[in-house]
């Protein structure tokens, strides 16, 4: 016989209304997919491998939330205790139904509101290891672990540092309902099922039934209406959450599963933003991790602009041109963010948006054959800014003996970056498909460029049929071959990663092991994936000069910590840009190797 009360259709009403909309985002998305994804899709679901993969990362990353953990115990315990916890409560409360109703199907609300249909009696002592004691220990056991989670966000709201967040996300009115909601859904069922639990002496656990006893003695008027009152309570807020839910940051709970399925079947993002890229502004949590990582923030005092509130605003489909504008694209919220979103990849998009329509003219640029040779070197913009680099780079290519062309020798081509993170796709095209032209007429076997940026570029944009290197890797390589004697002089060094070498490149040993071979080589508080952005940026678009000598100097602040002989970097970008503010001399990677030739 099916239980039923009224107090359940705010419940029901909720569920269906969330179930339908996922169903709805998740047909929009697969169908908006193209067609060799929607192919990558049907196969990847059909192979046990990456269903396998997928099933494990939503565990991992969707239930334990391991990546917050390893930012911060307390903060990845948070997280944990509601997704873990309240995804317990509803598998082990499905199986308690099945035990009490001793049917497979019930309807969906009998679970969540067992104990309202359900009334036990007290368990004895000796009855603590029967199957209904072992239901009302676990339920309430896993009922405590989601409250002290609920109790450590309460917390974090007022000392986030003690999670290792300097800042918070600030909420708009309706974060701050939906939010309320969320912390009141287990509190109200605590005190429905510990009210209910202390009327009928029974059927509650360690936690609801204690509870329950003494709140009804310390609790005046009639407990079963007061119960009744805390079933409706709890009813209601859950409703209330499902029905606003996507429309909400909370929605991320049903999109990052399916985010992660997309990624293990090899569904990329699309350089003019797809299904994929709507998926992904889906699924962030708005947990606010990106806020203390982003250098404006914390170096220039701008905390406005942060991928939060461009995914934020990108939900709300507003988006201020100046948080789609001021931001360096250095790639460090997207290091630090749990679900591994590519926030540059969305910023671009926005900047495509205010940047179409513009006209360019580059008729300018000669178009004469350059020459054959083995290796065509591309020196860069910013290279040509800081001559002694490509002064460097010819004086090691003449002493290992290569057959080079200098492509750019002029000055006159630039690799179409910059154009790119401005938003002007159209102009950036042009330029790249005559640089392709100028590259396939050498025949070189291989493209070296001193910039990371063009690096960048030229391998995720250009398809060319050549290799690739930056100079750093070329010139290691040279220097394994025994193409370039080598002498250490013994200086104090350290080393900075740039953003487009470091976390746009994944290149970070190969500029260390050649240091190592000629210097003495410090270590920096923050290198590698971590390392700090020389506030340079092409892609800072409307920031004043004195932020971004703000940034600067708190970078060279932490690189120059040990106070080496010299700072070293891999672009001439940040060489420039470090070199205006730094009492330590400031060399390129090509520079310190030619400098080492006995």
């Amino acid at each position: 016989m099916i239980k039923f009360n009224l107090f359940v259709l705010p419940f029901s009403l909720g569920l269906i209304y969330i179930v339908y909309s996922i169903i709805m985002h998740y047909y929009r998305w697969i169908k908006a997919l193209p067609a060799l994804d929607k192919v990558k899709l049907s196969t990847g679901i059909r192979t046990p491998s990456k269903v396998f993969a997928s099933l494990k990362e939503i565990f991992l990353e969707g239930l334990i939330h391991r990546k917050l953990w390893k930012r911060n115990p307390l903060l990845g315990y948070m997280h944990m205790s509601f997704a873990l916890g309240w995804f317990l409560l509803i598998v082990m409360g499905n199986l308690e139904s099945r035990v009490y109703h001793g049917a497979h199907f019930n309807a969906p609300y009998y679970p969540i509101f067992l104990k309202f249909f359900i009334h036990d009696r007290l368990v004895l002592f000796f009855e603590i290891f029967t199957v209904p004691a072992f239901f009302r220990f676990m339920m309430d056991f896993l009922l405590l672990f989601v409250l002290s989670g609920l109790v450590l966000a309460l917390v974090k709201r007022k000392q986030s540092n003690w999670f290792g967040m300097k800042q918070t996300t600030r909420h708009s009115l309706f974060d701050r309902v939906i939010l309320t909601c969320l912390w009141l859904i287990f509190p109200m069922r605590l005190l429905a099922e510990s009210y209910t639990a202390g009327y009928f002496h029974g059927g509650g656990g360690f936690l609801t039934q204690n509870l329950g006893n003494l709140l009804i003695a310390v609790t005046p008027g009639p407990a079963e209406l007061i119960a009744y009152f805390f079933w409706w309570s709890y009813s209601l807020v859950l409703g209330l959450f499902f029905i606003m839910m996507p429309y909400s940051r909370y929605m991320h709970i049903p999109s990052e599963l399916l985010l992660i399925v997309f990624r293990h079947c090899g569904i990329q993002p699309k350089k003019w933003g797809s299904a994929f890229s709507d998926l992904e502004v889906y699924s962030c949590s708005r947990c606010g991790v990106c806020i203390d990582a982003c250098q404006l923030n914390f170096a220039a005092g701008i905390n406005n602009i942060q991928a939060v509130y461009l995914i934020r605003g990108q939900r709300d489909q507003y988006i201020p041109e100046n948080i789609a504008l001021t931001c360096m694209l250095c790639g460090r919220c997207q290091e630090v963010c749990p679900v591994g979103i590519k926030v540059d990849s969305l910023r671009l998009i926005k900047r495509r948006e205010i940047g179409s329509g513009q006209v360019s003219d580059f008729s300018y640029i000669a178009s004469s054959h350059p020459g054959f040779a083995d290796v065509v070197y591309f020196a860069g913009c910013m290279s040509h800014l800081t001559p002694s680099i490509t002064i460097a780079m010819e004086g090691l290519f003449t002493a290992a003996g290569v057959n080079y062309l200098f492509l750019d020798r002029d000055g006159s081509i630039c690799c179409g970056r910059p154009l790119m993170l401005a938003g002007k796709d159209k102009q950036a095209n042009e330029l790249m498909e005559f640089n392709k032209t100028l590259i396939r007429q050498t025949r070189a076997r291989l493209l070296v460029t001193s910039c990371p940026i063009c690096y960048k570029i030229f391998r995720e944009e250009y398809n060319l049929p050549i290799r690739i290197q930056h100079h750093s890797q070329y010139l290691l390589d040279l220097v394994r071959n025994g193409k370039i004697p080598l002498q250490s002089q013994h200086r104090k060094v350290v080393y900075h990663d740039p953003c487009d070498l470091g976390r746009g490149g994944n290149i970070y040993s190969a500029p260390r092991e050649l240091l190592g071979k000629i210097s003495d080589l410090l270590p920096s508080e923050k290198e590698c994936a971590n390392a700090l952005c020389c506030g340079g940026s092409l892609g800072l678009m409307n920031t004043s000069v004195q932020s971004k000598d703000e940034v600067t100097r708190n970078a060279l602040h932490s690189l120059l910590e040990h106070e080496p002989d010299f700072l070293v970097t891999a672009c001439p970008l940040c060489k420039k840009t470090f070199a205006k503010h730094s009492g330590t001399e400031v060399k390129d990677i090509a520079e310190m190797v030619y400098d080492a030739i006995p």
